[in-house]
């Protein structure tokens, strides 16, 4: 066995990393399992199997472990969990943002405290069940973050903050495979989770309510205030500014003889304000905390294609650099709802480019 093909596998107690680690020893590794601990279910008052990372999780990795004779420990990550993603979650919706805590669960726990780990036990990869690859470039040496074969699966947006050390160690096995797949091959192996359904929520927000969370996390609560309309006219009350987001239709509890969504907030005033869909519609937004994975940096304006959500299909767009680190990104077309505290993803084909977090929106 090659001295380096030694991995820690992130098990999240889910069917895709369980497969992972199938691979990996089907192909010769020296493997380890782990699953963090990022906090505990009576911690947030739920007891909810549909997350990642319960004590249900925990089980499930801890039995695919044992089916396939791999050594397994828990890590209790709780302390950093809480400072890095749940108070940052806070802390951006208090400021009017929308957070995004998966991609900083994978920034700063996936691919940074537990590559640490993995390198301070002799152990050179950290392989998880993301739906993503990873190539080197031929030319440059860079390596490279690329969608996975599986549109319908691809995680690679959520990848986006990876540098050149975590690329150059982390493993994605899933990434050639479709869902199916997996599924189809956990049956066959037996596996206690092969029929499990995906976590959906956040995970420690697994009922959706995340402002009853916030307001029990915090002892705070948030306070009604009133709707506007665009002209600054008292329209009705709502129930605390942080409950709503750019875009949202539902739940606003307003007649106004026509649909209204919400396409503005301040946080300071504790206003809400409403409009028709046509005012969610803007070209321009400014990114920063940008980290760039194709290339060192950007130094020109240059196009690519970028997404500001998830789900959303690249759209194309000029991506100029600001002289702060931020950029400034002019969509060919207007986007919906593009929303402060949410990633800009930008991709030259299938390879991501690189990203950053969307700090505000400008007019054209």
């Amino acid at each position: 066995m090659m001295e380096n093909k030694r991995a820690l596998i992130a098990m999240s107690g889910g069917v895709d990393s369980s497969i992972a680690a199938y691979f990996m020893k089907k192909n010769g590794y020296y493997c380890e399992g782990t699953t963090m601990r990022l906090y505990r279910n009576e911690d947030i008052g739920r007891c909810d199997f549909r997350t990642c990372c319960s004590q249900k999780d925990i089980d499930d990795a801890s039995e695919v472990a044992f089916q396939l004779d791999m050594p397994y420990e828990v890590l209790d990550f709780t302390m950093d969990f809480r400072e890095k993603i749940i108070e940052k979650f806070i802390r951006i919706y208090e400021n009017g943002g929308t957070p995004n805590p998966c991609i900083d669960c994978n920034r700063y726990m996936k691919f940074d405290k537990l590559l640490r780990f993995a390198q301070e036990k002799n152990l050179n990869y950290v392989v998880t069940g993301h739906y993503a690859r990873i190539e080197q470039d031929e030319k440059t040496g860079r390596y490279l973050l690329k969608k996975a074969l599986d549109n319908t699966k691809d995680q690679s947006y959520a990848l986006y903050t990876m540098t050149q050390s975590q690329l150059a160690h982390t493993l994605f096995p899933l990434g050639s495979l479709r869902k199916k797949e997996v599924r189809a091959l956990a049956d066959e192996l037996h596996f206690v989770n092969a029929r499990k359904h995906d976590s959906q929520d956040i995970c420690f927000v697994p009922d959706g309510d995340y402002t009853k969370f916030m307001e029990e996390y915090t002892g705070r609560h948030y306070p009604a205030g009133d709707f506007l309309d665009q002209k600054g006219n008292i329209v009705g009350k709502h129930t605390g500014a942080v409950r709503y987001t750019l875009g949202q239709r539902k739940g606003l509890g307003l007649a106004m003889g026509e649909p209204v969504y919400v396409c503005g907030k301040s946080m300071d005033k504790n206003t809400v304000t409403v409009g028709p869909e046509s005012a969610l519609y803007t070209k321009v937004l400014i990114a920063d905390d940008m980290n760039w994975i194709a290339f060192e940096d950007l130094d020109k304006p240059m196009r690519f294609q970028g997404k500001t959500r998830y789900r959303q299909q690249e759209q194309w767009a000029t991506v100029s650099p600001l002289e702060n680190g931020q950029v400034r990104v002019e969509f060919d077309t207007p986007q919906r709802a593009i929303t402060p505290g949410q990633a800009l993803v930008l991709y030259d084909g299938d390879v991501v480019v690189g990203g950053g977090t969307i700090s505000g929106v400008l007019p054209e």
